[in-house]
């Protein structure tokens, strides 16, 4: 269909994608026919089967399942639960070779109730890849009372990054208190610039739970972001948003937009933020002549407030630019 004379296509709209990722979670209770998932299959990626769930239903059905999936050219992946599961059981490399032997592309590795030194990470991936699987690694803890800090969350992507996983997932859970969002659900965008400031978005697969959370982070980082943990009923919608239309979960956020705090410096470069972004310490000393340090202040006021993002240049990796956050999507 063409609007004003051309179809708001996606940048990367073919299969295999290696960017604007929708992964879905597929717990059974759903029921896909073949003519249904013709019709949505071009938006999903990858179908997670949830949990412990391919230990309880026949192989044979669940043989089936992943067939009907990979007909229509969708891939298929363990989730980290069943993953951890098979490692503390001792029991790792048989687990691969029968998700292999079943119809599995893809393994997911967390370390939810276990830790793993770089060594045994490598073992692992060894035995994914010797048996023509692909994986990801998951970073974070689904208990909210034991969330990882800032640094700890960097160092274990560091190791995932080492260990040569494509793409990083961030545990979200059940969308609330746990990493990148807080105990009502809210993005801490300070957390999200301090991870995309050292690592580019498109290495992240964020865990969004919540339709306000996808929302958020498609009008943030636009049509290209990666998403999981996506209910069946949510694809369309984020379809949509990643072409540019609204959809029902952008209009049912609620839409502030939070004013800087602090002093004349902090509001002034708050200011210049918002209507030059993208831009870089360099052009903003240009352009304002206050001293380095009075910005480098007032940035890191702003990150912390949660209403500016630092991200590396995509001309320039090693350059940091800031950008404000497009609203405080909440």
């Amino acid at each position: 269909m063409l609007i004003n004379g051309s179809d708001k296509e996606r940048i990367d709209s073919k299969k295999p994608r290696k960017e604007g990722l929708t992964c879905i979670i597929d717990k059974m209770a759903q029921s896909f026919d073949k003519d249904s998932l013709e019709i949505i299959a071009p938006f999903i990626d990858i179908v997670k089967i949830y949990s412990v769930i391919p230990l309880l239903i026949p192989e044979t059905l669940l043989e089936k399942k992943i067939k009907l999936y990979h007909d229509f050219d969708i891939l298929v992946s363990t989730g980290s639960t069943i993953t951890e599961y098979a490692i503390l059981e001792d029991s790792f490399s048989k687990f691969v070779k029968d998700a292999a032997k079943i119809g599995f592309d893809m393994v997911e590795i967390g370390e939810n109730n276990i830790d793993l030194d770089v060594e045994q990470k490598k073992k692992i991936v060894d035995t994914i890849l010797s048996n023509n699987l692909s994986f990801y690694w998951k970073v974070g803890k689904k208990d909210p009372r034991r969330q990882l800090d800032v640094d700890k969350t960097l160092n274990e992507i560091e190791e995932a990054v080492k260990i040569n996983s494509t793409k990083i997932v961030l545990e979200a859970n059940e969308g609330v208190n746990v990493g990148i969002y807080d105990e009502k659900g809210f993005i801490k965008w300070n957390v999200v610039g301090a991870l995309t400031s050292k690592y580019p978005p498109n290495i992240f697969i964020f865990e969004t739970p919540l339709e306000s959370q996808q929302s958020a982070l498609i009008a943030e980082f636009g049509q290209r972001v990666n998403l999981a943990e996506v209910r069946p009923d949510a694809i369309t919608s984020i379809e949509s948003q990643r072409r540019g239309f609204l959809s029902k979960a952008a209009f049912s956020v609620s839409y502030l937009r939070k004013d800087p705090e602090g002093g004349p410096a902090t509001k002034f470069i708050y200011y210049i933020v918002r209507t030059k972004h993208p831009i870089d310490q360099a052009e903003l000393i240009n352009l304002t002549h206050l001293p380095r340090r009075t910005i480098q202040n007032a940035i890191e006021e702003l990150k912390n407030q949660g209403i500016v993002i630092e991200k590396s240049s995509l001309e320039d990796a090693r350059k940091k630019v800031y950008n404000p956050v497009h609203s405080d999507w909440l």
